[in-house]
C-alpha cells in the first residue's frame, strides 16, 4: 500500500503576500458589486420564473450559484490581515494567532489534489493543440436533429428554419464535435454523424482551444478549484463564458431575435466567416485565461 502524500506543515505558499484589512475589504466589495451587476437580471428572473437562454445558462449548466460567485477569495499565496471575523468560519481557510487568514493548503490538497492534477493536465493538453475552426457551432444543430416538435432542449425557442431544413444543415456538413458535454446531448441520429466519440476518459486527448464549450469550461475549472483560485480570475472566466454562450446560441438553429440576439447563420458562407472570426478571438482569450490558471495551480502541487 502506498502511503498518502504528507501535507503536514503546508499552511501557506512561498512568497506569500499579506494584504491589510482595508485593502482586502475594498477588493472583496468591488468583486461583490461586479457580480451583482452581472447577475441582477438572472436574480430578478428567478423571482418571476422567467428564463433567458444566454444569461441564465451558466447557472443552470454549472453548479455554481450567484451567491457562490459573489464570495471573494484572494487565492493561494495571499493572506489577509485582521480577517478572523470574516474567514474563521469560512470553509477552506485557516486563521492564525495573529488573526491572519489564508488558504488551508494542506486540507485543500488532501481533498482536491486529484482534481487539481486533472485540470492542470487538461489545460496543458488543450494549450498544446491548435484550435479547430471548422465546426461552425453545429453541436447545437445536432441536438435537435430529426426531433419532433416540442422535443428540443430549448422547446420555448422557435427554430430559425423548418425542422426539415434544420436536419438538412446537419446532414450537409461534417460534424466533428470534440467536447463530451456537448456530444452527450446529440440526438441518436446525430451521434452517428459525428466523426469523433468524445468521452470523459478521452477528454484530455481530444479537448482543443477552438471549442466554445472548452472555452466556457475555463470558468468551471476556476470555481471548482476555489478557494485556491483568486476570484478576479474566476470572474474574468465567467464574463468570457457568458460571451461565448451568446455566440453559441446566435449560431444555433434557434431564433433569439426576441432577446435582441441576431443570428449568425452558419449555414451560409458569410455566417461561417463571422462565426470563425469570433471563435478565434474567444480562443485567444480562453488560452490567456488557461495560462493564468496554470500559473495559479503549478505552485500548489507537491514537488
Amino acid at each position: 500500500m502506498i502511503d498518502p502524500p504528507d501535507y503536514a506543515g503546508r499552511v501557506g505558499t512561498p512568497g506569500e503576500k499579506v494584504l491589510p484589512r482595508q485593502e482586502w475589504l475594498a477588493l472583496a466589495r468591488e468583486h461583490e458589486a461586479a457580480v451583482d451587476r452581472l447577475t441582477v437580471g438572472h436574480r430578478q428572473r428567478r423571482q418571476h420564473g422567467a428564463r433567458h437562454p444566454v444569461e441564465d445558462f451558466l447557472f443552470e449548466y454549472y453548479p455554481h450559484r450567484p451567491t457562490h460567485l459573489r464570495r471573494w477569495h484572494p487565492g493561494a499565496g495571499v493572506a489577509l490581515a485582521d480577517a478572523g471575523d470574516v474567514y474563521a468560519q469560512r470553509s477552506g481557510y485557516l486563521v492564525d494567532e495573529e488573526d491572519t487568514a489564508r488558504l488551508d493548503l494542506a486540507t485543500f490538497l488532501g481533498r482536491r489534489e486529484r482534481t487539481l492534477t486533472f485540470v492542470k493536465e487538461l489545460l496543458e493538453a488543450t494549450l498544446s493543440r491548435p484550435g479547430t475552426f471548422d465546426c461552425f457551432g453545429l453541436h447545437e444543430w445536432a441536438m435537435v436533429h430529426r426531433l419532433d416538435p416540442g422535443q428540443q432542449r430549448h422547446a420555448q425557442l422557435p427554430l430559425r428554419l423548418t425542422q426539415e431544413e434544420t436536419d438538412g444543415v446537419v446532414e450537409a456538413h461534417r460534424i466533428r464535435c470534440s467536447h463530451v458535454d456537448a456530444y452527450r446531448f446529440f440526438t441518436p441520429d446525430a451521434v452517428e454523424l459525428n466523426s469523433l466519440r468524445p468521452t470523459r476518459e478521452t477528454q484530455r486527448d481530444l479537448e482543443q482551444p477552438g471549442c466554445l464549450h472548452a472555452g466556457m469550461d475555463v470558468y468551471k475549472w476556476c470555481f471548482t478549484l476555489a478557494p485556491a483560485v483568486p476570484s478576479e480570475l474566476t470572474l474574468d472566466a465567467f464574463v468570457l463564458a457568458r460571451e461565448i454562450r451568446e455566440l453559441d446560441m446566435a449560431a444555433s438553429p434557434y431564433d433569439l431575435t426576441d432577446y435582441d440576439i441576431e443570428p449568425v447563420a452558419i449555414e451560409t458562407p458569410d455566417g461561417k466567416a463571422a462565426y470563425v472570426a469570433r471563435q478565434r478571438r474567444f480562443t485567444a482569450r480562453s488560452n490567456a485565461l488557461r495560462r493564468q490558471l496554470l500559473d495559479v495551480l503549478d505552485p500548489l502541487l507537491p514537488r
